[in-house]
């Protein structure tokens, strides 16, 4: 049997206006089964070797940033990285870790490819372990 993919449907527009692409990414910890609050994330833009810092924010009580990472004139497509400071927030939130942690700083690089795309990257963590996907 021969597997088909979806493409993706285009966002719904019910203006009409331009679409804008736009950047999020949340933050779940897997030992506790809910979002993590606190976690310092920062976001570089990737040139070859070059390295352009964008962003340096904190999660919210749902995981989440408070605005997108890039959104309208600051969203363009290119090579990304998201640092998630998750050593900080395992130690502040009591978590049972290695000393040094196992996971201090988890960077997570991705290309963004659409001019006008969503992408979201979130990241589930725990002291040990962690994985990630292109949300939606």
């Amino acid at each position: 049997m021969a597997v088909t993919y979806n493409k993706r449907e285009p966002p719904h527009n019910p203006t009409g206006a331009a679409a804008m692409g736009r950047l999020s990414t949340h933050v779940l910890d897997t030992v506790k089964g809910g979002p993590a609050r606190g976690v310092r994330i920062t976001l570089t833009r990737l040139d070859g070797a070059s390295r352009e810092p964008l962003k340096a924010v904190l999660t919210n009580a749902d995981g989440r940033t408070d605005e997108p990472l890039l959104i309208g004139d600051s969203y363009r497509p290119g090579r990304y990285e998201l640092e998630f400071h998750m050593g900080d927030y395992f130690a502040a939130a009591g978590a049972a870790q290695a000393s040094p942690p196992f996971l201090d700083v988890v960077p997570i690089r991705f290309t963004i490819a659409e001019a006008d795309g969503h992408y979201h990257v979130p990241l589930l963590c725990s002291p040990w372990a962690y994985s990630t996907y292109r949300g939606s």
